[in-house]
């Protein structure tokens, strides 16, 4: 009888626990602008421009997102999202050479976490791009301020 009460509670509150899928989606980031504030866990040095990474509309029909930023060099893309990972097949981007060795190093790491897939979190206004060896933090800036 002990043993039934106990499967019975554990039954009942098993289905109080949801097992739904929490990763981030296009439709999540799209019309959104973020600005990166820290790379590998430190700040990212003052510029003169914001380093940014924003998103457009979701193209249902090509399942891609509009992706587009600066850091040292202005880049632009179409992103597919699955499972959490954010991944451009091919990514434009201008190809000046910055005074800053920092945005310089900023322009590589990001297009090869995008061509290679980052992991996305988004957690109130962080946004927040992951690899095995990389890790940028944005937040996000909201258009009335």
């Amino acid at each position: 009888m002990k043993k039934g009460i106990a499967l019975l509670c554990a039954l009942m509150l098993s289905g109080c626990v949801t097992d739904k899928d929490t990763s981030v989606t296009a439709e999540s980031l799209q019309q959104q602008r973020f600005v990166l504030q820290t790379a590998n866990g430190k700040p990212v040095t003052a510029t003169d421009k914001p380093l940014e990474l924003a998103f457009g509309q979701k193209v249902i029909a090509l399942e891609r997102i509009q992706i587009s930023g600066s850091m040292c060099n202005r880049f632009t893309g179409a992103a597919k999202m699955s499972a959490g990972e954010l991944k451009v097949d091919s990514l434009a981007m201008t190809r000046m050479m910055c005074n800053d060795p920092q945005l310089n190093t900023l322009d590589h790491t990001l297009s090869a976490m995008l061509s290679a897939g980052a992991q996305v979190d988004l957690t109130g206004d962080q946004l927040t791009l992951a690899t095995a060896d990389q890790t940028l933090t944005f937040k996000r800036v909201n258009e009335a301020s």
